[in-house]
């Protein structure tokens, strides 16, 4: 069983920054996908980030230039630097990993942008 914990959420000002982390434990191997979602109240969860076991990674528009995913494949640890926030990317953030066939999600951590 592999467990996800995340990170790193919490109140700050409208042009603020934070960072996420999602740490994976448990029998963690072949680490194929990690990806950063949001869900806002009364909306659809949706892609933030991505970065693929080879590197790759993908941004939603709305964050392009201002958030960056990396990884730590040591600690089995993705973040999410979140810079020059604004009210609309308030939500909750949750890290989701792929390792072979299996899809985790993390608890989720709340972001909230004040103006």
């Amino acid at each position: 069983q592999v467990q996800l914990v995340e990170s790193g959420g919490g109140l700050v000002l409208a042009g603020g920054s934070l960072r996420l982390s999602c740490a994976a434990s448990g029998s963690v191997f072949s680490i194929n996908y990690m990806g950063w979602y949001r869900q806002a109240p009364g909306k659809q969860r949706e892609l933030v980030a991505a970065i693929t076991a080879g590197g790759t990674t993908n941004y939603a528009d709305s964050v392009k230039g201002r958030f960056t995913i990396s990884r730590d494949n040591a600690k089995n640890t993705v973040f999410l630097q979140m810079n020059s926030l604004k009210p609309e990317d308030t939500a909750v953030y949750y890290c989701k990993f792929i390792l072979g066939p299996r899809v985790y999600w993390g608890q989720g951590t709340q972001v909230t942008v004040s103006s």
